[in-house]
């Protein structure tokens, strides 16, 4: 991507969890431990975080992959797993996933104010997400009464392949009609947030606190020493920006002033 010439900023893509609702992305944390435990196989929640970004049929194959796993999986059933059995548990996870997505609907601190300068500023706003369409409904409907709808929202399982792929970001742009790149932005939590922003070749601005990668629910975070906070600020940022971040961010209310200014740029 050139940055020599700064474009106007059309239009943001924001992920769900863990950056506009969910504080700390905890639905789909417990949802694969619990498919998981159902099996017999103990996960950590570390463990069961270790994909997040990725689409869910992903993110289990690739916790399947994890040498403690292989190894319950092999002591249980005196056999390697099979892709069979990652989809398997993935329609076992579905609708443990569904019901926990229910209940985490929180809107995160700072999205009422973020959006309304967004849209002052008349920047276009979408959302992805690693969840199925199947998942998502009821987060979104949420997001509706709440006031929040997106001008446009993809699911991984409406695209050819979910993220680090380029495809969801690519198919807003397209219902926008944005052509250039350089006038998109990308909001997320995750790695794979920040790679399909970076093979979208758009702008990715990674978000902390509420994250993925920072781990703690809402209540969590204020109970938090300054010094254990920032400290989980700064890890998270580096894994952000090793990942490709261009900013990173620690709360949607830093977002705006960000965009405006440019600054993620440099």
């Amino acid at each position: 991507m050139s940055e020599s010439k700064p474009t106007r900023i059309e239009l943001v893509v924001f992920d769900l969890g863990g950056t506009i609702v969910d504080h700390g992305c905890m639905a789909p944390v417990v949802a694969f431990v619990e498919a998981f435990r159902a099996l017999g196989i103990e996960i950590t929640t570390e463990q069961a975080r270790g994909p997040m970004g990725l689409a869910k049929l992903d993110h289990i194959r690739e916790l399947y992959k994890l040498p403690s796993v292989t190894e319950q999986w092999k002591a249980r059933h005196d056999r390697d797993w099979s892709e069979e059995d990652v989809v398997a548990t993935y329609e076992r996870f579905l609708p443990m996933q569904t019901e926990l997505a229910k209940q985490r609907t929180d809107i995160i601190p700072g999205l009422p104010e973020c959006w309304s300068a967004l849209r002052e500023a008349s920047i276009a706003i979408g959302t992805t997400t690693g969840y199925p369409r199947a998942v998502v409904g009821p987060i979104l409907d949420a997001l509706t009464q709440a006031g929040f709808q997106p001008a446009a929202h993809v699911c991984a399982d409406e695209v050819p392949a979910g993220r680090p792929a380029p495809w969801m970001i690519n198919r807003i742009m397209e219902h926008q009609n944005i052509v250039s790149p350089q006038a998109v932005v990308k909001v997320g939590d995750t790695v794979p947030d920040m790679e399909a922003a970076r093979n979208a070749n758009v702008w990715a601005i990674g978000i902390t606190e509420s994250g993925n990668e920072f781990g703690a629910t809402k209540d969590e975070l204020a109970a938090l020493a300054p010094s254990e906070r920032a400290a989980r600020h700064e890890a998270a940022a580096q894994k952000l920006g090793a990942a490709g971040a261009h900013a990173i961010v620690r709360s949607l209310g830093e977002l705006p002033s960000l965009v405006e200014s440019g600054n993620f740029r440099q």
